[in-house]
């Protein structure tokens, strides 16, 4: 038995969830998005909250019970308050900058990176070695940041790079003369 499966979801003031069959939409502040339902569970919506159900008792059906109730629950979240990753830019002359549709980077290579920012995400930065990734999708905001992350990685020596916001890097000892 899912323990997380068994939870209803509630739905907040000023999203609209919609369950067609398999389908399930929500609708709120930052936009809408819909997902398909795997064949081995189903959703309804009761008193403002949706309760997602494994159709039998298979070994199947209760591995995606769970996972399918945190996608609608990611899925209703994020039009209601959205996600966001934040990036942290160490290393000397690296910085980040958003210009029109574009982020701009500065990451010790003999050009500048140009990322070009994907629809529905919107990326900002305060300070020159912060940048934040803000989206209604968990998994495109997570994707986002990933491959800004993938151009510059920390490096284990100095600790040069692209980070998340509280990430560890394992520090390495240098060479000994």
């Amino acid at each position: 038995m899912s323990r997380i499966g068994k939870y209803p979801i509630p739905v907040p003031g000023g999203v609209e969830v919609r369950i067609d069959g398999k389908v399930v939409s929500a609708k709120g502040k930052l936009g809408q998005l819909s997902m398909t339902l795997m064949p081995e569970v189903t959703a309804e919506l009761r008193d403002n909250t949706v309760v997602v159900r494994a159709v039998n008792d298979d070994q199947r059906s209760r591995s995606m019970w769970g996972m399918q109730r945190t996608l609608v629950a990611n899925l209703i979240e994020g039009v209601s308050e959205g996600f966001s990753r934040d990036l942290e830019i160490l290393g000397v002359g690296y910085r980040a900058q958003v210009q029109g549709n574009t982020l701009q980077m500065q990451l010790g290579f003999s050009h500048d990176v140009n990322y070009p920012i994907p629809e529905g995400i919107q990326i900002t930065c305060e300070k020159p070695t912060s940048v934040k990734v803000f989206g209604a999708d968990k998994q495109l905001v997570g994707q986002v940041a990933a491959e800004i992350r993938g151009w510059r990685p920390p490096e284990p020596y100095k600790g040069k790079g692209i980070r998340l916001a509280g990430e560890y890097v394992h520090r390495k000892e240098g060479k000994k003369k």
